[in-house]
């Protein structure tokens, strides 16, 4: 149940690997949409599953819950819970899926949490499911089976997980699940997508836990990627005060097995419908049990200050920003996906149009989201365009086809050949050996 980008991956994948899927979502026109090959989110190897599992008849999108739920061994709920202004969850969509459930379904049933929800959701459902079924044989369990699906390597993180976590409290919810999931398990999968995109991997740990604990784990897993995203930007602050340089301090951090380096890399911020969404969550939650979240807070605090220190940066390279044409090179809020919701790249735009900038800007998936959200942003169709004239270049988002770019040429477009590198992504040397005046996060310029 939803057809969003937990929902598409979910279902694409299980499909792939045999299993009958119906995705279902109350949206005609995304539906319809998808019918047409149509994805309302960029995701590789994405389009490539889905089109083959609906050749196959492994897939089927619909409308129609009631031989979808009917039908179905397995319900998962790839439903979103947002946060309303004041911080608490909105559990609307959720507890409109359930009731749907709890109307239509004649039969016992396993249902299965797959979005991130706050911890005691489960029990919730179960309570409402039991409440609001018309049907007395209709008898539901409830499971938690949270994806760490990474926006950008999401097929290739189901297919070739680290860990599978399964949250149960009854052992015929953790066969069922276990079966679900065998052919991942074995040691020899043969994974559906390209062998040179997914090469040979050791089979993932399967993790067992209660439903309760199951909900914390996932809460508890990305409120620690934030802590270690602000922990590196905290460090490149004073690697700036002190002339030392951050990627060097983080890769010998990271050497440390205990650490490791993933996730330690310095610059604009985290952002995204997920990490923000999720730290605030659990800070609400650790507060609320009389807990103190001193250090889930100060990271959302530090985090929520990025943007506006790497602003800041950008004023005093260019001293006056009126009238200024400053170039952005990526919208989304990380490499490989579409998603700008809550992104550094699109606040900072948003600051520098505020303070009287002519902004052009480029990003090779998110430009289109882009437009839909600020119909009046300048786009334009390459990074070379996008930096004719300029008075200086924002790096904002960590695309792998920005490294190589002919930096020559764009410098030799530029009004000013002016850097600024929110992703570290560039060489400090090469750029200056250009005869750019580069500056990036947390190393010495």
């Amino acid at each position: 149940m939803g057809c969003g980008h937990v929902g598409l991956v979910t279902g694409g994948c299980l499909a792939a690997i045999g299993h009958h899927v119906f995705c279902l979502d109350r949206d005609a026109e995304r539906v319809r949409l998808l019918a047409e090959g149509r994805l309302p989110v960029y995701e590789p190897h994405l389009h490539e599953l889905i089109l083959r599992s609906r050749t196959s008849g492994m897939l089927t999108l619909t409308t129609d819950a009631i031989p979808a739920l009917r039908s179905a061994d397995l319900i998962f709920l790839c439903i979103g819970v947002p946060q309303l202004e004041n911080g608490n969850s909105d559990f609307a969509a959720l507890d409109a899926a359930v009731n749907q459930i709890a109307q239509i379904v004649d039969e016992p049933k396993l249902i299965v949490e797959r979005s991130t929800v706050p911890v005691k959701t489960g029990e919730q459902l179960k309570h409402l499911l039991s409440v609001t079924t018309p049907n007395s044989s209709a008898r539901f369990h409830v499971a938690a089976n949270p994806q760490f699906l990474r926006k950008g390597t999401a097929v290739k993180d189901f297919f070739h997980p680290e860990r599978i976590l399964i949250g149960v409290d009854e052992p015929d919810s953790e066969e069922t699940l276990r079966q679900l999931y065998a052919q991942i398990l074995q040691q020899n999968f043969q994974c559906p997508i390209h062998p040179n995109v997914c090469p040979p991997h050791e089979p993932p740990e399967l993790l067992l836990a209660s439903v309760r604990s199951a909900e914390l784990i996932k809460q508890a897993s990305n409120a620690f990627l934030a802590v270690k995203i602000s922990y590196a930007n905290v460090l490149a602050d004073l690697c700036e005060q002190i002339g030392a340089n951050v990627q060097e301090v983080t890769h010998a951090v990271g050497l440390d097995p205990r650490i490791r380096e993933s996730f330690l890399q310095a610059g604009i911020g985290f952002g995204g419908d997920r990490l923000p969404k999720d730290l605030r969550a659990f800070c609400q939650l650790v507060e609320s049990e009389g807990v103190d979240a001193g250090i889930l807070q100060a990271a959302e605090d530090i985090n929520s200050r990025r943007v506006n220190t790497f602003f800041q940066k950008i004023n005093r390279a260019l001293w006056v920003l009126k009238d200024k044409k400053i170039a952005l090179l990526g919208l989304s809020h990380k490499a490989d996906t579409d998603d700008i919701r809550s992104s550094p790249a699109v606040d900072l735009y948003k600051r520098l149009v505020a303070a009287g900038a002519l902004v052009t800007a480029y990003d090779p998936q998110a430009i289109s989201n882009a437009r839909s959200a600020y119909p009046d942003i300048v786009s334009c169709r390459d990074p070379y365009e996008t930096a004719a004239r300029a008075d200086a270049l924002l790096l904002l988002t960590e695309w792998d086809e920005f490294r190589v770019l002919d930096w020559q040429r764009i410098r030799d477009t530029m009004a000013r050949p002016l850097v600024l590198d929110g992703r570290n992504l560039l060489s400090p040397a090469h750029m200056k050996s250009l005869g750019f005046e580069y500056h990036s996060v947390g190393r010495p310029d």
